[in-house]
């Protein structure tokens, strides 16, 4: 086995030779991930930093024995597809192909939620488990004795499971294909599902679906299609038998998921059904559908047998999602995280923290559904109490716990209420059609402050300190043990609550800013007492200012990656703010409680490579284009907005397709009313809406060869999108699009980080340096490709050097080398010689 130093990348480099800066990207990353290290690397569009990435990943996965498998995440779904298409040019050059697969949503894989055929009033995700809850409840061995595994029925299954054709044809003699290719990797201790009973489930399925058809039936006599693929069974979800329900109701339930279990938790797609050996949804849903099993189901099986998983930041760091992928995450595991830039953002709502009021009732419920039942005869007060006692809770302690949820309860609906009623006029006066449709944030301390919550000093001041708090997960734990010992059939939530209490206690107020969501809802309920209720869902939410250091002891879980985008300078703010500083210093106080030993971190930055010849680079030097100097939109245009209009009309009229980018939404709607008025080419306005619409909207601007995209510079259009050839030619920004500093969150954040990172970094840290990436997003948007041409413009007399509160700093020395000082009048003559 090869050592990291000496190992050959080059049989696993997908082309005939690397671009320049590409052979020392994988070099660095063999040497560093080999050491169980982790590589921040930026490289600009022209690097091949996903093939270097894959590469290096490769080489080190075959030879050398340090690790198992490849996790990649990246939260743009054209970047999974080119790590998709790299790894499939990487098979095609070497003999053992490495088995790959790509995760998608529950979601976008139900064949009944994909087809709308769920009941309107329900997510997909809820049906999709009360289906599964109810199949399993059907297919539970009697006994418990894991009979169901044994050889003989498993052979059977073998034999009946076959192709949709031989499950749905009059002559049920036609040939069966095998039944599970591969199966899950996690062995249940004991397998409590019967084989045969969940093989009925799916037969009975199949016999609905003929019986339909012979009788000329309605709708549930066609073939449930989907993704292309017809599957055996109808497009209603069929009632268990009569035989397996004892007389009882006949529930509801998934035939594909009992086709599953049918196949001892097995995948009827083999990774050979990919093209060259890695399966996108493309492949592996249609051939699970026809199969008959459920696509997410096969999708789980993949995971565990794959040596690359290509998913997203949530299968890494959200601990929903990673129920799914938490088998395949160890130390042995080298990670990719694409995008990273983006660590910030996209994980800093995954790992804060909510408690839903329905949840909270919910909690409470459990808790009074086990005192109810004690209540009932003093034997059961007894049995209750010793199964309590086994957890050292006391009866006491679940009747005071049930009290502090429901008073809980009626202290957010209170202070929900009045905040509502002090910031809305309409509202205070009955007219409560007036509340805003879009969600409100209810902060619960000044964001500015160091100060403990208002929810905290109610508790602490109603009897409720540190003492309740921490123990409430320990009595909810103890009371859902004792429910089930009782035969109390309940999906609880009282641990789950219980803990996040015990951490809105115990967790830093400066890091975890804590207030009250209110979220949109179309609830049908009425509340006299409090009418809000009617129009939102509230939450109490603690807010992670500082996801670093939950990101940080994720990493450490890991052997090693490589963290890259195009915009991850300064890295040294980079390493800070995403937990790779932390990585790099260790830590005595894990997750797990065990010490983490330092790791190491290293750097690469690489200048962009495309002839400097092809493209000029501009800052036009005008007035900052801030709220202050700009104005309102809605009010008449002031000296600074003609001016920047005058810009913007300078650019737009210059030749081919220009995408113009501006702070937010709002200023992009001005601007595009302001240039429909004073240019003859087409103006297309983005706006905050569909993936569909955006996807068309773009789609029609590239069409034209001589047309206008005015967009905010934080929207979806300057970010994970490629124009290629002669789709665009110039990108301008207006401004810097920083994120609204009255948000209570982002004052909220700005604290924390001058708390952690000094505070004369924090406004650079939590908000100019996030917003310089989002303008090179942009303006890297012009050039894809060493043949294209095009300009880079930014506009606002901050991105120079010698202005007050300049951004240049934060630019790469290559970028602030390449842009020139332009005034606004010279603009119309640079792009005639530029482009002449």
């Amino acid at each position: 086995m090869a050592t990291e130093e000496s190992a050959d990348w080059e049989p696993y480099f997908g082309f005939d030779s690397p671009y320049e800066n590409q052979a020392d990207a994988i070099e660095t990353a063999i040497e560093t991930v080999g050491d169980r290290g982790y590589l921040a690397m930026e490289g600009p569009c022209g690097t091949g930093k996903t093939m270097a990435a894959l590469t290096a990943a490769a080489t080190l996965l075959r030879e050398t024995d340090t690790f198992d498998n490849v996790f990649v995440a990246t939260p743009v779904k054209q970047q999974r597809q080119q790590f998709i298409d790299d790894l499939r040019t990487i098979n095609r050059g070497i003999d053992e192909p490495l088995a790959g697969v790509a995760l998608v949503g529950k979601t976008d894989l139900c064949p009944y939620g994909r087809e709308g055929l769920f009941p309107a009033d329900s997510s997909v995700h809820d049906r999709c488990e009360d289906l599964r809850d109810s199949t399993a409840d059907l297919i539970r061995a009697d006994d418990n004795d894991g009979a169901g595994g044994t050889t003989t029925q498993t052979s059977m299954t073998t034999q009946l499971l076959g192709s949709v054709a031989g499950a749905v044809a009059d002559d049920e003699s036609d040939a069966p294909e095998p039944a599970a290719r591969l199966t899950a990797g996690r062995e249940d201790t004991e397998q409590w599902w019967d084989t045969e009973r969940a093989l009925e489930l799916v037969r009975t399925a199949q016999q609905d679906l003929r019986a339909a058809q012979q009788s000329g039936g309605d709708n549930d006599a066609t073939p449930l299609e989907t993704a292309g693929a017809s599957a055996p069974y109808g497009t209603a979800q069929p009632a268990a038998p009569e035989a397996m329900t004892e007389g009882e109701s006949t529930p509801l339930y998934c035939p594909f998921e009992a086709d599953w279990y049918a196949r001892d938790k097995g995948s009827p797609v083999g990774f050979e059904q990919g093209v060259d050996h890695v399966l996108s949804t493309e492949e592996f849903l249609p051939a699970s559908v026809e199969a008959g099993t459920c696509p997410h189901r096969a999708m789980g099986v993949l995971l565990e047998h794959a040596d690359v998983v290509i998913g997203n930041y949530n299968h890494l760091f959200d601990s929903r999602t990673r129920n799914l992928t938490e088998p395949i995450l160890d130390e042995r595991t080298l990670v990719i995280l694409d995008e990273a830039h983006r660590i910030e953002e996209r994980v800093r709502d995954l790992v804060s923290d909510t408690v839903g009021r329905v949840t909270l009732k919910q909690a409470q419920r459990d808790l009074g559904e086990l005192l109810d039942r004690a209540s009932q005869h003093p034997d059961n007060k007894e049995l209750v109490e010793n199964h309590l006692a086994e957890h050292d809770v006391p009866y006491e302690a679940v009747e005071q716990a049930q009290t502090f949820y429901g008073e809980a309860i009626q202290w957010l609906d209170e202070y929900v209420d009045r905040t509502l009623a002090e910031r809305f006029d309409g509202y205070a006066a009955g007219y409560f059609d007036e509340l805003p449709d879009e969600g409100i944030e209810i902060e619960l301390r000044d964001p500015e402050t160091d100060e403990r919550d208002a929810f905290t000093e109610w508790a602490e001041n109603a009897g409720y300190d540190g003492d309740v708090f921490r123990t409430l997960g320990k009595i909810g734990s103890a009371v859902e043990d004792a429910l089930s010992q009782l035969g109390i059939d309940r999906d609880c939530v009282c641990t789950a609550v219980g803990a996040r209490f015990g951490q809105w206690w115990t967790r830093d107020h400066t890091a975890f800013f804590r207030e009250i969501t209110l979220d949109p809802t179309d609830a049908d309920h009425r509340n006299p007492e409090q009418p809000w209720r009617t129009a939102y869902n509230a939450s109490l939410v603690m807010y992670n200012c500082i996801p670093a250091e939950q990101v940080g002891e994720i990493l450490g879980e890991f052997g090693g990656g490589v963290l890259m985008s195009a915009t991850l300078e300064p890295l040294d703010v980079f390493e800070a703010v995403s937990g790779l500083a932390s990585v790099a210093a260790g830590s005595s106080t894990g997750g797990d409680g065990d010490d983490r030993p330092a790791r190491r971190v290293d750097r690469r930055s690489y200048d962009l490579q495309f002839p400097v010849a092809n493209r000029e680079s501009w800052i036009v030097d005008v007035e900052p284009f801030t709220a202050r100097n700009r104005g309102d939109t809605g009010g008449p245009d002031n000296a600074t907005r003609d001016r920047y209009a005058y810009v913007a009309r300078e650019i737009a009229r210059s030749h081919g397709n220009i995408l113009l980018c501006y702070p937010n939404y709002a200023e992009a709607k001005w601007a595009a009313g302001r240039l429909r008025e004073e240019i003859d080419k087409p103006v297309y306005l983005d706006e905050s809406s569909s993936h569909e619409t955006t996807h068309d909207l773009r789609e029609g601007f590239v069409d034209d060869d001589h047309a206008v995209l005015v967009t905010s510079t934080r929207g979806t259009l300057t970010e994970g999108v490629d124009y290629e050839g002669d789709e665009l030619h110039t990108c301008a920004v207006f401004g810097i699009p920083l994120v609204n500093i009255g948000s209570p969150r982002v004052q909220a954040v700005r604290h924390a980080y001058g708390d952690r990172f000094g505070r004369d970094n924090a406004f650079d840290y939590a908000l100019t340096v996030p917003a310089v990436r989002q303008v090179r997003q942009a303006i890297g948007r012009v050039l894809r490709g060493p043949e294209e041409r095009g300009v880079r413009i930014l506009v606002g007399e901050r991105y120079l050097p010698d202005k007050p509160r300049s951004v240049a700093p934060f630019f790469p020395d290559q970028e602030r080398a390449e842009f020139q000082r332009l005034t606004p009048e010279y603009l119309d003559s640079q792009f005639e010689r530029f482009w002449d």
